[in-house]
């Protein structure tokens, strides 16, 4: 798919340079070479990936965090296809959640959450009759909800400015109802308890997943480290697209281009000196607060309203045993401060034992709480949901921790949320933060990159086929 990279008068070819090599900006690098533009890409890190990354530790190689996927999540499976790495993260064949409650007295009592192959909304109607975690008054007043949700435009603005939590409550949901069902998936999608989310990326989530189609929450995973898919395969397509990749280069400024009367950019990179990248088109594709270092005077009507989008941390616990103690690929947990389990035993690589890895979201009681503190408080739970861990060893135990996984989703958060195209022409912004309609997942960053390069392809006159109609 390399481009001839020529103006499309013979001229000297257009050129754009990408300014941060997570998911977001090598989607817009890929789109914009695919069009035929000479790209550079620049990532400040070592490695592409972004956030979902992974790092070496003795033989292992570890995932930072566990990132997770859904089947209706079309524009990180285009990615996965784009980078060849499809296969190496597969989607269950049916939903199945494996749910385990230890709060109350007794042996941890195991519900699922299943789906069947009938149309939408009965997919589900036969696990949730059956779900243990509710009782039947529960279970018919979250049916009533899902039907009322289902009525909602995720991209009506007023439900941006009220909680999740108001709304359940209005469609009464109790306070089980929403630890048990709604929260569950809701804190691992949007990493915030109900009282903190914004009902309009609520009603994205739950609306997508569990209301489109039957398969839509059918939940998919890398079996392999995602720095395979996210680094390896990404360079590889990029450099496969002509898209020169330069990573360990930090950009510390970028502003017109003053000998391309008005028509071009400057992009300084460095410590100090060294030529600067000139180029046509910027894409910025970094975290809110890097791009409000970086973005030039009058490139946003409001940018400090960047500032004000906040963010929220996610806590991961990695486990390793001397014996296998969990039978299932993963599971997540009620009446527990564990929330989802994997198995990342094959994947890192470990050849003796089985490697946990507990994933926390909505974190910020315990991200910056010291390794000892949260061993003396996950191993007895790990005990109390696993009783084979009870006579295991632990080989190791430790901790990774992304104070700023994601940005926020509160309520009132949908009006700081920037476009792609700002003010100044040229310049484009990408990223999980920016105004995607949906949470800060892989899926809207991949849909921030689509988006991106849709606005500068189109700026440039360049014809081009979207690979996603609904992601424009």
């Amino acid at each position: 798919m390399t481009g001839h990279h020529t103006g499309g008068d013979g001229t000297r070819p257009r050129r754009a340079v990408v300014v941060g090599g997570g998911l977001a900006g090598v989607t817009a690098a890929l789109q914009l070479a695919d069009a035929g533009l000479a790209v550079t890409l620049l990532e400040s890190r070592p490695r592409l990936g972004g956030l979902a990354f992974s790092f070496r530790r003795g033989e292992l190689t570890v995932d930072n965090g566990q990132h997770v996927y859904l089947r209706c999540c079309t524009a990180y499976r285009w990615f996965l296809d784009r980078i060849g790495g499809t296969a190496l993260a597969p989607v269950q064949d049916r939903l199945d959640v494996p749910v385990l409650d230890v709060g109350r007295p007794g042996r941890p009592r195991l519900g699922r959450l299943r789906r069947t192959a009938l149309p939408v909304p009965l997919h589900l109607a036969a696990s949730l009759a059956t779900y243990p975690h509710l009782s039947l008054a529960e279970r018919a007043s979250v049916g009533r909800a899902a039907l009322a949700l289902g009525r909602l435009d995720p991209d009506d603005p007023a439900l941006d400015g009220i909680d999740f939590a108001t709304w359940l409550g209005r469609h009464g949901q109790s306070r089980r109802t929403i630890e048990a069902l709604w929260d569950l998936v809701g804190v691992a999608t949007l990493n915030a308890t109900a009282p903190d989310t914004s009902m309009g990326l609520a009603a994205k989530v739950f609306k997508t997943g569990l209301l489109t189609e039957p398969g839509a929450a059918d939940i998919g995973w890398a079996r392999v480290p995602l720095g395979e898919l996210h680094d390896t395969l990404a360079r590889k397509a990029l450099e496969a697209a002509g898209v020169r990749v330069e990573t360990a280069v930090k950009v510390r400024g970028i502003e017109r281009d003053p000998v391309a009367d008005g028509a071009g950019w400057s992009v300084a990179t460095g410590e100090t000196g060294g030529e600067p990248l000139t180029a046509d088109t910027v894409v910025l594709a970094v975290a809110q607060r890097e791009a409000h270092a970086l973005l030039p005077d009058g490139a946003l009507a409001d940018p400090d309203r960047l500032l004000d989008i906040g963010t929220a941390p996610i806590l991961n616990i990695h486990v390793l045993y001397d014996r296998k103690v969990l039978r299932r690929p993963f599971f997540t947990a009620l009446g527990s401060p564990v929330q989802w389990v994997f198995d990342r035993t094959e994947a890192s690589g470990l050849t003796d034992g089985q490697y946990l890895a507990l994933s926390q979201s909505a974190a910020q009681d315990e991200i910056d709480a010291p390794v000892a503190e949260l061993r003396a408080r996950y191993l007895p739970e790990l005990e109390r949901l696993l009783p084979p861990a009870r006579h295991a060893g632990v080989n190791d135990f430790f901790v990774t921790r992304e104070r700023t996984a994601t940005f926020a989703p509160t309520p009132g958060v949908g009006r700081l949320r920037p476009g792609a195209v700002t003010r100044a022409p040229g310049l484009y912004l990408a990223g999980a933060w920016t105004a995607t309609g949906w949470p800060a997942t892989m899926e809207g960053a991949v849909r921030s990159g689509f988006t991106a390069a849709d606005a500068a392809l189109r700026a440039l006159g360049r014809p081009h086929a979207h690979p996603l109609k609904e992601a424009a």
